[in-house]
Order: C-alpha cells, then sequence, then structure tokens
C-alpha cells in the first residue's frame, strides 16, 4: 500500500529524545512491520494496540488500511457505522499528552477527509471524536496509569450489526496484560471456569449517539 505523503521526521527535538526516548517510525517501516501480519491489518474488527502511539504513525497505517476495505459501500450510514468499527479497535497509549491529542486528530481528520463532501449523518462525528477519545489515553502503559495517575481503562466495542449499534464494556489495562485469562466455560480438566469481568458493562447505543455514554459516567 502507497503511503501518503506525510512529515517523515523521526524526532519533534533532541530534548524530548533525551526527556522520553521520543523516537518517531518512518511510514515505510511502519508499512513493512504491518506486512508482516498483513491479514490481520486488513480486516475490519482486528484490534491493535501501540503501547507508545505517538503520534499515530502505526494506527494512521493500520486505520487506512481497515478504511480501504469499505470503498464499494454506497450507504453513507453503512459505511459511517463500519467506520467506526475501524477505529474502535485502534487503541493507543502515550506518555506525552500533545502526542496523545495529535494521534486523536490525525484518525479524526483521515475519517472525514474520506466522508468528504457528503458530509456525515448527525451525532456522528460526536461519536468519532468520543470512541477516540476513549481508545488514545494519555498514561504511561509500564506503569499501566494515565497522566491522572488512574489505572488506564480500555472499552471494548461490540458492533450489533442489524441495529447499527454498539455495546460497550470497559476494561483495566493492567488486568488485560498481567492476568491469565480465561476464555472458556470449562478447562482442560472438564471443570468449570468463569470468563473475564469487565470493569463496568453499558447498554448499547446507535453509532450516533456514542457520545452519550458519558451520561452513564
Amino acid at each position: 500500500m502507497p503511503v501518503q505523503n506525510e512529515n517523515t521526521k523521526q524526532i519533534k527535538s533532541r530534548q524530548r529524545v533525551a526527556d522520553h526516548g521520543e523516537v518517531f517510525t518512518n511510514p515505510r517501516e511502519v508499512n513493512a512491520m504491518l506486512d508482516l501480519v498483513r491479514d490481520e491489518s486488513f480486516r475490519l474488527d482486528s484490534r491493535f494496540l501501540e503501547p507508545a502511539c505517538g503520534d499515530g504513525n502505526f494506527l494512521i497505517e493500520i486505520l487506512r488500511r481497515k478504511l480501504s476495505l469499505l470503498q464499494d459501500i454506497k450507504t453513507p450510514t453503512e459505511w459511517e457505522f463500519k467506520s467506526l468499527i475501524a477505529v474502535g479497535s485502534c487503541y493507543g497509549i502515550d506518555i506525552l499528552p500533545d502526542n496523545a491529542e495529535s494521534c486523536r486528530e490525525r484518525l479524526f481528520t483521515e475519517v472525514i477527509d474520506q466522508i468528504g463532501k457528503k458530509g456525515c449523518t448527525s451525532g456522528y462525528e460526536e461519536s468519532l471524536r468520543y470512541m477516540l477519545h476513549k481508545n488514545i489515553v494519555c498514561g504511561d502503559a509500564l506503569t499501566y496509569r494515565t497522566a491522572e495517575d488512574k489505572p488506564i481503562t480500555f472499552c471494548e466495542w461490540t458492533p450489533i450489526a442489524g441495529n447499527m449499534q454498539f455495546s460497550r464494556r470497559d476494561f483495566q489495562f493492567d488486568f488485560l496484560v498481567t492476568k491469565n485469562h480465561q476464555y472458556s466455560l470449562f478447562d482442560e480438566q472438564g471443570e468449570v471456569q468463569s470468563f473475564d469481568e469487565p470493569v463496568r458493562t453499558y447498554p448499547p447505543l446507535h453509532y450516533t449517539q456514542l457520545y452519550r455514554y458519558e451520561e452513564h459516567v
């Protein structure tokens, strides 16, 4: 896949490199690495987490690959719904607030640019921004804490195709990466096992109303 013409500078300043070890990956290397998992990167609902996402060099290319699957969709509402499936599968963490915000804005702009002059359904942009706010977190992936020193929590967005809705479950990041997870009702010895429990579950909402989840907090 050709890489769009973007700034390929790998550092913002020597001070940031010294303070945070911040070095950005060139788009050519990004796509070469993504090609190692090509099938997954072109699957709409395959989840990716970049634990040091910077301003989104990996996530923007992942999103572009996913959105390329929607080229033949003619119905605007179907395109919007499926684009949120793609966005909802992309997660990032960065320790610097300006990087996290830049990453959110790059992903938002990529989606809106692809909608173009057609415009979008009322509530779609608000839901898109809300999803990106939840999925791209300012925090430290090594301590599992946000910049506000709270546990990093990620949303699992599950599409409900028939109703163009999403259900939401929240999981703490440290639990996801440090615990042994049970995905079956029975272990190898046939003993009953319990599924992982989310921190919180929410009722389904239409894809244009996802920002209203804030009312449930």
